[in-house]
């Protein structure tokens, strides 16, 4: 039998678990770096399998590494399964850590045929924690040669356009008030953030194809009759690249600091999370990936038609990455809906986690037995 067989026999045989897997963690969305059942059950199917498994790798209790075999192709799968506040798991991060133990699993039975290294790595908090950044700066993907994942998303998308993102928490100071017997004494921090997002709003028709603005005011006062003198918000600025959102970011900077300037208040601007890089899609490994998802019995998928920004991003800057989007029918709705977050659990997602993992496996057997083995053992580009 050969290898592609022999995952495919693996994948079906462990079909069962992983879509179970898929739904449990569904059924019981978890915040970033709040994963303590949703990894520890990614987790478990694979150590039910047979596997090894490191939980807490890094510093990160929620983070888990699975590695198989001594070959010196070294490749990495990631998994996700953090969910978003109030709406679950509409990103369908359950779909990813299905999709990435079932591509595991068969991998690591046929590791020592194929000569390579399997890594199965559990990556917490990509809705804004930048668990991949902090894994990479301490080590989680010290000698991989190539990382994996699929995302789900309305359609199948082989290059989705992934922007660089930084993360950050705005706050106001003002003064309180009675706002109607000595409003003049007042310093009002809500209208600070009214002149910033009005400002915001006219910066738009300046900024470049591709940069983007965009943000949620959480605190905006106490009470009517009282001039709020504390508000706060977390608000997302976006580029094509990571040199792009250095133009960027001073230039929405500037939109807080005119709200300050033109109210009186205080304003304090901090990061809350890494950066996230742009995404390099390695050619070689997409059109394995393309001709394997095909195979597989996925649709011919679009190429960049999807834009969004993860955490991935960083990892495809240090070794060559792949970030395909694996399409599930939604009826129309796009991620980060609820309705999105509905159907990451119908037949189509279901079917998505099989043929994502088996596109996943495909595309490692090509790499480690095609021309581009060498090119990937020896860290070239």
């Amino acid at each position: 039998m050969d290898a592609k067989e022999a995952a495919r026999e693996s994948i079906e045989s462990t079909a069962d678990a992983l879509v179970a897997l898929s739904h449990r963690i569904h059924a019981h969305p978890e915040l970033k770096f709040e994963e303590v059942r949703s990894s520890a059950w990614t987790a478990g199917v694979l150590a039910d399998a047979g596997l090894p498994v490191e939980t807490g790798i890094c510093g990160l209790p929620t983070a888990f590494a699975c590695r198989v075999g001594d070959g010196p192709l070294h490749l990495a799968l990631c998994a996700e399964y953090d969910a978003l506040p109030g709406i679950g798991h509409a990103c369908g991060h359950n779909v990813i850590a299905a999709t990435a133990v079932g591509a595991g699993i068969a991998l690591a039975r046929l590791a020592d045929d194929l000569g390579i290294t399997v890594s199965v790595i559990g990556t917490p908090a990509e809705e804004g924690g930048g668990g991949k950044v902090l894994l990479l700066e301490r080590g989680a993907f010290a000698g991989v040669h190539a990382a994996m994942m699929v995302h789900p998303a309305p359609f199948d998308d082989l290059r989705p356009r992934v922007s660089a993102v930084s993360h950050f928490r705005v706050r106001y100071t003002g003064r309180e008030s009675h706002a109607a017997a000595a409003p003049e004494r007042g310093v009002n921090a809500a209208d600070a953030f009214t002149v910033a997002q009005v400002a915001i709003g006219l910066l738009r028709q300046h900024l470049r194809a591709g940069d983007q603005v965009h943000g949620v005011v959480t605190h905006g006062g106490e009470v009517a009759n009282v001039v709020p003198a504390h508000t706060e918000g977390v608000w997302m600025a976006r580029a094509p690249t990571e040199d792009r959102l250095r133009e960027l970011r001073p230039r929405v900077d500037d939109c807080f600091h005119a709200g300050a300037i033109a109210t009186g208040a205080s304003v304090a601007i901090e990061d809350v999370a890494p950066t996230y890089a742009h995404m390099e899609h390695d050619p070689d490994l997409v059109e394995a990936y393309r001709r394997n998802a095909h195979a597989a019995g996925r649709p011919e998928p679009g190429d960049g038609a999807i834009t969004f920004s993860t955490d991935m991003g960083n990892v495809s800057l240090e070794v060559p990455a792949i970030h395909p989007c694996i399409g599930i029918d939604s009826g129309g709705a796009v991620n980060h809906q609820p309705e999105f977050a509905a159907a990451c659990v119908n037949a189509s997602a279901d079917r998505a986690v099989l043929e994502g993992a088996l596109a996943l496996a495909w595309t490692a057997i090509d790499a480690a037995t095609g021309a581009v083995r060498d090119r990937l053992v020896a860290g070239r580009r």
